[in-house]
């Protein structure tokens, strides 16, 4: 038990975040994830989760798991760098890097880790760091764990990272621009056309965390691929948790930096690696998703037609060019009075508040994915259409 003056003191701070709208209310999952899942014994659509491509209940992905683990056990018994590297982890590291297209990739236990750990091995006392003001939390907690300077440019700002960069050149070693590929709020695509323009006038170097982005943009390369730029980013990270239906995380880049990376980055060297099972499962998921391209047609008909609806119904969807398709409320009240509306109609989607997002901003995001059907969306539309009506928001 801890002491009464520690429980007492995080017992307030719970408070505050209780009293301020701030906690989250935890769902209990009873069976796997998908279009539909079971929610606290009853069946909802799903809006809220990455497995955009419906891989995440695969059984290619389930058969993969459960034959390595008849081969090679469960647990990998201690971290990679010291009890040694299963042959699946070299083989999966090399199906990234085609995935990729780069030369060489390092295979991180989560993409939290990945930028946790790349990002200061990248960087260091003397560089400075560009980061998009809307960069996921793993990137900016990188950043910080970095000894490097940072500047954060206004979001998807060309011109405002163009002054930001003559400000910084020739007065640092290094220069590092970091950028989500896909923004995980929005749903908008990072300009990795002007980003990389910019990187070869001043000569910066490029990282994009495209955990969002791959599977979904570029016939699934993601969001380089997207532009035609994979040759001008020299730091790829993802992320199989979200359209490979798995979890991990990945870095890809030329040989030489990888290396270096697998050699410096904590995240790596200190963390235990996951089961063998991951390992194979991520190896099917990266072979359906670079072969079964109707997966992903599949996923875009299904973003075209749910944001089309919400449009027409009068929802502000914003700036969304992806399959997270928010809908903008901009009020914090109205905001979870909607989503248990659509909760208690069977639409599973969480309300989106300060802080995850500015205040004035407040949305429900939602995430369609390939395995939703057309009545699936028809009946999370309806839902929409009686409680946004209710409630006034259209």
């Amino acid at each position: 038990m801890a002491r009464g003056w520690v429980r007492d003191h995080y017992a307030a701070k719970l408070k505050e975040l209780i009293e301020r709208g701030e906690i989250w209310e935890i769902r209990r999952l009873m069976g796997p994830t998908g279009p539909r899942a079971v929610v606290e014994g009853r069946e909802f659509i799903m809006l809220s989760t990455n497995n955009y491509l419906n891989l995440a209940n695969d059984p290619r992905l389930k058969r993969a798991a459960i034959e390595a683990i008849e081969k090679y056990g469960w647990g990998p018994g201690a971290v990679w760098a010291i009890a040694g590297y299963p042959e699946l982890m070299a083989e999966l590291e090399r199906k990234v890097a085609e995935f990729k297209r780069t030369e060489a990739a390092l295979i991180f236990p989560t993409g939290f880790a990945t930028n946790a750990g790349s990002i200061p091995a990248i960087v260091d006392q003397g560089d400075i760091i560009l980061s998009d003001e809307l960069n996921h939390g793993s990137i900016i907690d990188g950043i910080r764990l970095s000894r490097a300077e940072k500047l954060i440019y206004k979001h998807c700002d060309i011109a405002d990272l163009e002054d930001k960069l003559r400000q910084v050149h020739n007065k640092y070693n290094k220069i590092l621009i970091i950028t989500d590929g896909v923004f995980s709020m929005d749903g908008d695509i990072a300009p990795l056309d002007g980003i990389t323009k910019l990187a070869d006038e001043f000569n910066a170097m490029v990282y994009v965390d495209d955990a969002h982005g791959e599977g979904v943009l570029g016939e699934g390369h993601g969001s380089p691929a997207h532009y035609g730029v994979e040759d001008k980013v020299d730091f790829h990270m993802g992320t199989f948790s979200k359209a490979l239906g798995s979890t991990g995380g990945m870095i890809g880049s030329d040989r030489d930096i990888i290396e270096y990376i697998r050699n410096r980055a904590r995240s790596w060297l200190l963390s235990t690696g996951f089961p063998p099972a991951v390992v194979a499962a991520n190896l099917k998921a990266l072979e359906i998703v670079m072969t079964e391209k109707d997966r992903i047609r599949k996923l875009w008909e299904n973003r075209e037609y749910f944001k089309r609806g919400l449009d027409e119904l009068g929802f502000n969807t914003g700036k969304s060019q992806t399959p997270i398709i928010p809908a903008i409320i901009g009020d914090t009240k109205k905001t979870r009075e909607l989503a248990k509306m659509l909760y208690d109609m069977g639409i599973f989607v969480v309300p989106i508040v300060f802080p995850m997002v500015p205040r004035g901003t407040e949305r429900i995001r939602n995430q369609v994915n390939a395995g939703h059907t057309k009545e699936d969306l028809d009946k999370a539309l309806s839902a929409y259409e009686k409680a946004g009506r209710s409630l006034g928001i259209i």
